[in-house]
């Protein structure tokens, strides 16, 4: 392996955007399973309350979507639970286990990947590199191919597998930022507005993604969107969130009638 390599992915151990493997775990069965539960959840900026008390759960085999306008803190919320802030008031709990402390990395090998917004691909690495990075926990003699099942669901990366990542569009290098989270065989995958600057083909693709993750039933999947119509197709649970608050929740079968589509347009 190339020393260049070597100082990449020992990089990439250390990224705090989430992109390390994991241990890949069975298939769970039986009735939804909690597998993210935020309790009272607080975070300040100086002397702004930006997070106000958040608590939900996130169940594995389903997509909980986080709705809310620009600034309401979304964003802050999702670097809260990867540790990337540290949270000043409540409880973020994994799989049943306290996690409140655990620094990035250390939520990472527990199972958790982060997709966040802009992407933050390596610009100067292939698509093929750029999914090995993914593999960077792994022996050197497992982390030698691509996993098969992430070109089955994104077959626009096995065709430009040699092109850099920085010379794909903004919606192949979406494509390209999930399939790297998705190289770390996540039990929770958290994606921060993934249509944003995307045409609808591929926002389409990434839709059919998601589904095809959640029916799996051995995922869970937090999706923070502005793009309500998006949001809608995919919820089977939703959260809106106004002021740092959740102010609403239900099911995404529901979110129609309870007029979710007008809180969170402009």
């Amino acid at each position: 392996m190339p020393p260049w390599t070597l100082r990449v992915r020992r990089y990439v151990t250390r990224s705090v955007t989430g992109f390390i493997p994991t241990q890949s775990v069975g298939t769970i069965t039986g009735e939804s399973l909690n597998m993210l539960q935020v309790d009272k959840l607080h975070q300040y900026y100086g002397g702004s309350h930006i997070l106000r008390g958040l608590s939900f759960d996130v169940k594995v085999g389903e997509v909980t979507c986080l709705l809310g306008r620009n600034g309401v803190g979304k964003t802050t919320l999702l670097k809260c639970l990867m540790g990337l802030l540290p949270a000043k008031e409540g409880a973020v709990n994994w799989e049943g286990k306290p996690i409140t402390t655990f620094k990035p990395h250390q939520r990472v090998h527990a199972g958790i990947a982060y997709v966040p917004q802009g992407r933050e691909i390596f610009g100067r690495l292939t698509v093929e590199e750029n999914l090995l990075m993914g593999l960077s926990r792994f022996p050197g003699s497992e982390a030698k191919e691509v996993p098969a099942f992430i070109y089955e669901l994104f077959p626009v990366l096995l065709q430009m597998k040699q092109r850099r990542g920085g010379d794909l569009s903004g919606g192949q290098q979406q494509q390209l930022a999930i399939g790297r989270a998705l190289a770390s065989r996540p039990r929770l995958l958290i994606l921060d507005e993934p249509t944003e600057g995307i045409q609808p083909s591929v926002i389409k693709e990434i839709g059919a993604v998601i589904k095809k993750l959640a029916a799996r039933g051995d995922m869970a999947i937090l999706l923070v969107e502005q793009f309500y119509d998006f949001a809608a197709e995919l919820a089977d649970q939703y959260l809106v969130m106004s002021r740092g608050e959740i102010v609403q929740q239900g099911r995404g079968e529901n979110m129609e009638a309870e007029g979710v589509r007008g809180l969170v347009t402009i």
